[in-house]
């Protein structure tokens, strides 16, 4: 799939913008503090109807304006799509062909985007709350009903999380209240669990060949998912639940007294090794940006593996962090197989005939030419 079109009204420093891309790499050349990460943050939003830059949508909106507005055409196997996605201070509304869509859920996964941006070399050294996002976000381009299961466990753990709270101020004292929510979020956690687990056999099967390569065949990376319950990966949805209850009952009085949910999808964690060794503790900062780029790159693989169409990579102010090597490893994967684009300030030192043979952009003050 590539995007051919893209148009943005009052979208962060873009009062008004319309631009045609090539289905091959797009180079977006300028000074920082111009709009280039805006013309991919852009992209992303419409495909995922969220940043990864910022939690507040009105960042997105340009400077005094009441909304902001993407819209683009996305040609895939199966045919043309637009997509619209207009942010205002009251919320967002998506539309396919022109159809509003009554959930969000229903519009990600129209359009699939990889970001690859300085801040994701942070997905191994950085926080859990970083890794589980990570997850969550793939999963969802790839399965709407991940989406749904996800946001009822949160709806629920929210309720439950307030019970908690009412328990530890003694406003509360209905124990069969709290049980009640404590099944219906073990079976909600149950199903997001499974998913992840599912997603992370498949994500180590592409990226271990991956980084093998990208390592001249010295290391073996394995990814590990860590949950806050003892789970072992052929557990039914029944086993899980079952070991989600047992623990709730274990920890109960240490959560009223705490007043919150102590275990769960959202205190989950990712675990990388390479050759057996835990890459976040003992890995040097070359091991940690082989196994973060061999984590996109895998990405591609599982995402044309479960839709049958390669996604479109966003390369945002990435090469200049990488070495000329995995530079090239990463230029050598999507040539001629993705639609990409390059943010940089500039190609020199970059000798790659992908990006001879790209198409390139300026951007100035808010405005993009080709």
């Amino acid at each position: 799939m590539f995007i051919k079109e893209l148009t943005l009204r009052n979208y962060r420093n873009y009062e008004e913008l319309t631009v045609e891309f090539e289905n091959k790499v797009n180079v977006i050349l300028g000074e920082n503090a111009q709009g280039k990460t805006n013309v991919m943050e852009a992209i992303y939003v419409l495909a995922m109807a969220k940043s990864h830059r910022t939690s507040n949508d009105k960042d997105l909106i340009y400077w005094d304006k009441e909304y902001a507005k993407i819209e683009g055409r996305v040609e895939k196997y199966s045919g043309s799509v637009a997509m619209q996605l207009v942010v205002s201070k009251k919320g967002k509304k998506a539309k396919l062909n022109h159809i509003e869509q009554q959930k969000l859920s229903q519009y990600v996964g129209a359009m699939n985007v990889i970001m690859f941006a300085p801040e994701d070399l942070n997905l191994v050294k950085g926080s859990p709350q970083i890794r589980r996002r990570f997850i969550d976000m793939e999963i969802g381009q790839v399965s709407p009903i991940y989406l749904h299961d996800l946001n009822r466990f949160q709806k629920i753990m929210l309720q439950r999380n307030q019970y908690l709270k009412q328990m530890q101020m003694r406003k509360q004292t209905d124990r069969t209240m709290l049980d009640v929510l404590t099944s219906q979020l073990s079976e909600s956690a149950a199903k997001v669990i499974l998913k992840r687990i599912e997603f992370i056999e498949k994500l180590q099967k592409w990226a271990q060949p991956i980084h093998t390569g990208i390592s001249r065949g010295l290391e073996t990376l394995t990814i590990e998912y860590k949950a806050s319950v003892d789970v072992s990966e052929e557990a039914s949805l029944s086993k899980m639940i079952e070991a989600y209850e047992e623990k709730f009952d274990k920890i109960k009085d240490r959560e009223i007294e705490r007043g919150a949910t102590l275990a769960g999808p959202h205190r989950d964690d990712l675990l990388f090794f390479v050759n057996g060794r835990d890459v976040q503790t003992f890995g040097s900062q070359g091991q940690q940006r082989t196994t973060a780029l061999s984590l996109k790159l895998a990405e591609i693989e599982l995402i044309h593996e479960e839709i049958g169409e390669y996604p479109i990579l966003l390369l945002d102010d990435v090469l200049s962090e990488l070495d000329d090597y995995r530079q090239s490893h990463l230029l050598n994967t999507i040539q001629g197989k993705v639609q990409t684009f390059v943010t940089t300030t500039s190609v020199e030192g970059i000798d790659h005939q992908t990006l001879k043979e790209a198409t390139t952009y300026r951007v100035a003050k808010g405005r993009l030419t080709r």
